[in-house]
């Protein structure tokens, strides 16, 4: 069976106000009655006070923040290699938190999800590799946490190692192999000792089939 973090709820604060901006840019993305787009436009104000309020952040900061997202509200892809030599997971130092991860970060357009991860390992790591499996597509705010005001897809993908070296990167400051009971302090925003860990039974077990939420 796949793992489950052990993740809280989210706060309804975030929820209502993260569906309240979806609406909001829905609307504004298809709408043309200019009486409704005052409405969704009052909408995002809302949703923007309340994340606001509740973050610690400033209601014009989150609303210029609103502003920038616009067509259809749809989930932000993030994509993760678990790559593996000897029995060890690669793994990178992230320089913003000096945490580590598995390599990975937002899918590109023009981009498979499967280019988007080999490329992300090639720049945070040295190493280049290919995709061979989609191993869990989870939902953020069902395992990682710090909270997100984003609704983030993370995709897992087992990787197979071509070759390269370890190198640093503008992100990185590290990248090196650990074995599955030597684990480093984790950034788990990115990613969680219980993603790694179904990473290495995937790994192990080729023929289980995707995890997701």
């Amino acid at each position: 069976m796949p793992t489950q973090d052990p993740q809280p709820l989210e706060p309804s604060w975030l929820t209502i106000g993260r569906e309240l901006q979806a609406i909001a840019q829905i609307g504004l993305a298809f709408s043309q009655d200019p009486y409704d787009r005052l409405r969704y436009e009052r909408i995002r104000e809302l949703a923007a006070s309340l994340l606001a309020q509740r973050s610690g952040l400033e209601d014009g900061a989150m609303l210029d923040y609103f502003r920038r997202e616009t067509g259809y509200a749809t989930p932000k892809v993030d994509v993760r290699a678990a790559t593996f030599l000897e029995g060890k997971v690669l793994l990178v130092r992230e320089i913003s938190d000096g945490a580590w991860t598995l390599p990975g970060g937002w899918a590109d357009v023009n981009q498979s999800a499967a280019e988007c991860v080999a490329r992300e390992v090639a720049e945070e790591s040295g190493y280049l590799v290919r995709a061979v499996k989609l191993a869990a597509v989870y939902d953020y705010r069902k395992r990682n946490r710090p909270l997100h005001l984003d609704s983030i897809y993370k995709m897992f993908f087992i990787c197979e190692l071509l070759g390269g070296s370890a190198s640093a990167s503008i992100e990185t400051s590290e990248a090196a192999f650990f074995a599955r009971d030597a684990l480093p302090s984790l950034s788990v925003g990115r990613t969680t000792a219980q993603q790694i860990e179904r990473m290495f039974e995937h790994a192990e077990r080729p023929d289980l089939p995707a995890d997701f939420d």
